[in-house]
């Protein structure tokens, strides 16, 4: 039996602060004790860690990225070696991808396809949601085989025509399927039929520059499609979970139906947290950095958001982490901002950046936990195994110095692409050392982990429901 004992902190869960001693047997969370008591004091172990003045969280579960998506003819730059690697440098130590099912093809061959991608590279733990492109018969007797094997949640697109899109007929006939598996609905909500057109007559006009991707993904096309994506729900009588909410008409949109009492949750990320449509408008193309969808809005939006996140009308704050290098792939955009690929790099920065949304009194230390690690765990049924810091759970737990600053920049992060999008940024609190089911991935700031330590873990369904 394998031993290790963090002593000193201050441990930090989504319902919790105390100052705690914590014994870790054999990958899991044995014990908690408060610090100094002779029950603490009694035990050995083969490994101390000390935590004093010093925060122990549980490892961030980040329920949205991206790894080596193929986009717009090239692919995500980060591996699901790489990009697990730089997750648990940022103190995640879960992540939840995305496998995706080509048109004409089955559910079955996207996830087989995904597994490959993934094991054996994974320096954390991981888990997939299917993006479900096709919905015909055998796709939705598919979708209940995949409910009884863990893949508990499917990605339906509003948007993309002729890639991922579906429309309001195949959103239905999912969502009844989901009602019935136990399945979870995650929408990517944005009119795209009704862009395309913006995006054409744009074009037309010669606004090129990266800027008018925000300008003809409007914040309104958002919200209709949201306010659409929850009707389709209600009719279907199945929970719905929206990602990457940015606007505030969006939160609008939610906030009223979570009112009426009906299972709708909703995502946002630190992207749209703390950039803007000013990121978009850098001169010299540079703003193709930021292009993403749904895109970055105007500064004004971001007071929603953070509301959204104190009143849980949001309740998730994930990265939608899919980073395309400004050399070779951004730049396949120069002169015609469709052909930007849509993504930014963020899965080593959340768990960073929302602290320092503590630090500047937008949340709280807990309220922190709960959207980067409990709440995830619960939405996608992976709690209490992930996402606490509880006797039982795997014990995936970060050493958090609340006092370093640090400086945020391609220079130093380890995500693998060539710009950052905070650059300069400075933060308040740093990752100190990040424990995977017990074993050291980061060690005092250098990386210990190994490629093929991280498992693929199976899910049960939806733990949020009200």
């Amino acid at each position: 039996m394998s031993r290790t004992v963090i002593r000193g902190g201050l441990v930090i869960t989504a319902s919790d602060e105390i100052h705690a001693d914590v014994l870790i047997e054999d990958g899991r969370i044995a014990a908690l004790a408060a610090t100094g008591t002779t029950a603490a004091e009694s035990w050995t172990a083969e490994r101390t860690i000390d935590a004093t003045g010093k925060y122990v969280i549980p490892g961030g579960v980040d329920a949205h990225t991206h790894m080596e998506l193929p986009f717009g003819g090239t692919f995500a730059s980060d591996t699901f070696e790489t990009g697990t690697r730089a997750a648990a440098w940022g103190g995640t130590t879960t992540i939840i991808d995305f496998a995706v099912q080509s048109v004409g093809h089955s559910l079955r061959e996207g996830l087989d396809a995904w597994n490959a991608k993934a094991d054996g590279q994974c320096a954390i733990d991981y888990a997939f949601h299917m993006i479900v492109s096709d919905v015909n018969q055998e796709t939705l007797k598919e979708m209940d085989l995949l409910v009884e094997e863990g893949v508990t949640s499917f990605k339906q697109f509003m948007a993309y025509p002729g890639v991922f899109y579906s429309d309001d007929g195949q959103i239905l006939r999912a969502m009844q399927r989901s009602a019935e598996n136990g399945g979870l609905i995650m929408m990517h909500a944005e009119n795209g039929i009704a862009i395309d057109v913006l995006v054409e007559q744009a074009l037309a006009r010669g606004e090129t520059d990266p800027r008018y991707h925000g300008e003809v993904r409007k914040a309104l096309l958002e919200a209709e499609a949201t306010h659409r994506a929850i009707k389709l729900a209600q009719v279907a009588g199945a929970p719905l979970y929206v990602v990457h909410v940015s606007a505030t008409e969006a939160v609008a949109e939610i906030a009223r139906a979570r009112d009426e009492g009906l299972n709708v949750f909703g995502e946002t990320c630190p992207q749209y947290l703390f950039l803007s449509t000013d990121n978009l408008a850098e001169p010299d193309f540079e703003g193709a950095k930021y292009v993403c969808s749904t895109p970055l809005r105007p500064k004004e939006h971001q007071a929603a958001l953070w509301r959204g996140l104190r009143t849980n009308d949001l309740q998730v704050v994930s990265t939608d982490h899919c980073p395309f290098c400004f050399t070779g792939q951004k730049e396949l955009g120069r002169g015609d901002f469709s052909k930007i690929p849509n993504g930014l790099p963020g899965v080593e920065n959340r768990m960073d950046l929302l602290h320092q949304a503590v630090v500047d009194g937008h949340i709280s230390r807990r309220r922190w936990i709960e959207i980067a690690c409990a709440t995830p765990a619960r939405m996608f049924g992976l709690y209490p195994k992930k996402g606490t810091i509880a006797p039982g759970a795997d014990a995936d737990v970060v050493i958090y110095d609340p006092h370093a600053e640090q400086i945020m920049s391609v220079e130093t992060h380890h995500m693998n692409v060539d710009y950052s999008a905070y650059e300069g940024k400075r933060v308040t609190g740093r990752v100190e050392t990040v424990l995977s089911r017990g074993e050291p991935v980061i060690t005092e700031r250098e990386f210990t982990g190994r490629a093929g330590h991280g498992v693929y873990t199976p899910r049960s369904t939806c733990q949020y429901l009200l």
